[in-house]
């Protein structure tokens, strides 16, 4: 009896959490785990280009011209630490084969540059500055190399493999090892000047190379579709939506193998849903539009809003950032650069440093075992090795959090726990407005980060519901945050013919905004608005919201240009009616601008010709090293203010009557710049060039103006 009865008083062992989920398909390993924690690091591009005003070098290039008259490695690092990135990237080598380091493998290297009196070295120099600041080191290395007289040979792979053992061994610990897909053509190798093509999939023997990189810095991540991380197929730093960790890469038709630019690209941007490899997407992308610095790119620098929307967009789909910030002639990051990154900074420590839903309650639809351990305070504790998870079976589950009083809010984070894998499917999220719930966001896969940013909402409590698993989920975080109000304008077109009223709006909803026409910054000091503006001269408006003790970092900025009747252009008369369509001519060449096309068209007929009936790159004769020529007539409805938005990849410009409208030269990924001009109805003279070196190619003209929303210019539009 007495044994009895102490074995009932004895108090009741948990028995402990149960076992956790299985993992669900491929998962990461623990190199790509340590990649995921970074999520947003810098790109450095820096080398002659930098001096020759270039964005791929020959191969020719003196040394001599790399002279940085100011460098400072500890300028950059500390720019990019102050940005929040975690992490420098630097090419060490770009195509043109010039190291900046002094490299037992070649005299083309920053030994033989006036560079501290031909004894410094670059690499050590960023490497240190790195780890001086708490950023990583990472090293870009170029496989094709236009200037060793035995590349496309197996002797200069041994050549490759002994610089990357270089940059491996002598600098220390280094995150990630960069290989580029750009591969053969033609270039200046050793005085030969002469083009020479690799297989791409064999040539370099990459299996053997990878292990090396293994062998010497083993916690590294590779990117390029032979490693662990892949391109995100666009250099604009937008990830696909959904786009998946897991992914099946596949090599493009006539490519033998799956390695460094020989992959469908355009795959990389979503992934693979079930992929066959856990192979996260990284999302490249520069602050200006070449990837080296030029100083005729000091006005063209992103802006604080575009950085920030380009985080979402990278960061905020799972993605990691690689933001490109290239060092002027000075060896710096220049102060519109840097101007720009602290801004971006501002805004999201404004938005994520305190969670709206901080010290919310936490509820949950089920719980694995009905263990703490797994409950759903865990998405709230700031500990990505914690999670919420359900029973196994279960597909379909629900999160709440509850902060007790309605609130502001603007975006929602949302992590899966990663080392099980990327489990959910699709999710949905609602907001509780006092009397119901009512949807305002869904998508597909949240993975390593999914980001919802979107109108503001309103309300007390905000619920996930996860509709579809393809295994029990794990969620790791799950936070509701407040970006600073903006100010959006509305009525007036950005060109005027004669007068317009804008009207000024904060989200959230009445946020009082402060505002300027003469293109100063606003402050509190400044107009307050509170009618309609009516606008009868070209000016500048910048407006901003009121914030915390002071403006919002977010500031609109709005240029408005007045034309008059008697700017508008004067078509030109024609005998006969035109024929539908434009005359296009290909020519052939080293492209790396469109600076020698005159010189091409005078040199002889073109490659080919014919007539398109639409503005594009279907009639090029190749896909690398070409341009394309249209010429013709652009037909113009109505009177107005006409603008041309023209995308391209890579150079192209835009000439309306002989005026270039918009000049979008040189090597760059699929970007777009603006041009307007004031047009009579009727025919004008257009002429569009495009150009393409290697890599993704695209070519676009879109119009907008009097009655017409932006689209591409129709076809009954062009004649010839």
């Amino acid at each position: 009896m007495l044994a009895t009865f102490l074995l009932l008083a004895s108090p009741v062992q948990d028995p402990g959490p149960p076992p956790p989920p299985a993992p669900f398909g491929a998962v990461p390993d623990a190199r790509q785990l340590a990649w995921h924690e970074l999520e947003f690091y810098g790109f450095l591009h820096f080398s002659v280009n930098t001096f020759t005003d270039r964005e791929w070098g020959y191969g020719d290039e003196d040394p001599a011209v790399f002279a940085p008259t100011d460098f400072d490695a500890d300028q950059i690092a500390a720019v990019a630490a102050a940005a929040g990135m975690r992490g420098l990237i630097l090419t060490c080598k770009h195509h043109d084969g010039f190291c900046l380091w002094p490299s037992a493998t070649t005299e083309h290297d920053v030994a033989a540059s006036p560079f501290r009196g031909g004894r410094g070295d670059v690499v050590r120099e960023v490497a240190d500055a790195c780890r001086r600041h708490g950023l990583r080191f990472g090293v870009y290395l170029s496989p094709w190399d236009r200037n060793h007289p035995d590349y496309g040979r197996p002797e200069y792979v041994a050549v490759y493999r002994r610089q990357l053992r270089e940059l491996l061994t002598h600098y220390g610990p280094v995150f990630e090892v960069w290989w580029d897909g750009a591969n053969g053509g033609d270039g200046f190798y050793g005085g030969a000047r002469e083009t020479r093509w690799i297989d791409r999939g064999s040539y370099y023997g990459w299996e053997e190379t990878t292990r090396l990189v293994r062998e010497l810095q083993p916690e590294a991540v590779i990117f390029s579709d032979a490693g662990d991380i892949r391109w995100v197929g666009n250099e604009r730093g937008i990830a696909g939506d959904p786009c998946w960790a897991t992914y099946t890469p596949r090599p493009r038709p006539g490519e033998s193998a799956v390695g460094p630019g020989t992959t469908r690209a355009e795959e990389g941007t979503s992934g693979t849903r079930f992929g066959a490899r856990w192979m996260p997407a990284e999302a490249d992308v520069s602050i200006r539009p070449g990837w080296f610095h030029h100083p005729s790119q000091d006005g063209q620098v992103k802006s604080p809003a575009e950085l920030v929307d380009l985080y979402y967009r990278s960061v905020g789909r799972g993605a990691a950032l690689l933001l490109n910030i290239p060092p002027d002639r000075r060896g710096r990051i220049p102060e519109p650069d840097a101007a720009s990154l602290r801004g971006m900074r501002t805004i999201l420590d404004a938005t994520f440093r305190t969670a709206v839903s901080a010290g919310a309650t936490a509820s949950a639809s089920e719980v694995r075992g009905g263990h703490p351990a797994y409950g759903p305070a865990r998405v709230q504790d700031g500990d990505r090795a914690t999670f919420w998870t359900t029973e196994d079976g279960t597909t379909s589950a629900g999160l709440v959090l509850d902060w007790g009083e309605p609130r502001w809010f603007d975006v929602v984070s949302i992590r899966e726990y990663l080392p099980l894998g990327q489990r959910v499917d699709r999710w949905a999220l609602d907001v509780w407005d006092g009397t119901s719930w009512r949807e305002f966001a869904r998508g597909r896969a949240i993975g390593p980060r999914r980001l919802w940013r979107g109108p503001f909402q309103r309300g007390s409590r905000v619920r996930l519901r996860l509709e579809d698993a393809a295994a029990c989920p794990a969620i790791s975080e799950f936070s509701v945050h407040a970006e600073p109000p903006r100010v959006t304008a509305t009525g007036a077109p950005p060109a005027i013919l004669g007068a317009a009223v804008v009207e000024l709006r904060s989200d959230p909803p009445g946020t009082p905004v402060h505002y300027t026409l003469d293109g100063s910054p606003p402050t509190l000091q400044s107009p307050r608005y509170a009618a309609p503006l009516e606008l009868d001269r070209s000016c500048t408006l910048r407006a901003a919201a009121e914030f915390a003790a002071g403006l919002s970092p977010f500031e609109l900025v709005r240029e408005y240009e007045v034309w008059t009747e008697d700017s508008l252009l004067a078509p030109v008369a024609s005998l006969v009616e035109p024929r539908p369509g434009l005359v296009w001519r290909a020519f052939l060449g080293g492209w790396q601008s469109l600076d020698r096309l005159a010189e091409a068209e005078a040199a002889g007929p073109p490659a080919a010709t014919g007539v398109a009936a639409r503005i594009d790159l279907s009639p090029r004769p190749r896909d690398e090293h070409f341009a394309l020529v249209f010429t013709g007539f652009l037909r113009i409805p109505a009177d107005g203010i006409y603008t041309f938005h023209l995308t391209s990849d890579d150079g192209s410009r835009l000439r309306l009557h002989d005026r270039l409208v918009i000049d979008h030269d040189g090597l760059h990924g699929m970007t777009t710049k603006s041009g307007r001009v004031a047009l009579r109805a009727g025919l004008h003279p257009l002429r569009v060039e495009a150009f393409n070196a290697t890599g993704g190619l695209g070519l676009r003209l879109e119009w907008e103006g009097p009655g017409l929303a932006r689209g591409e210019l129709p076809a009954a539009a062009l004649a010839h």
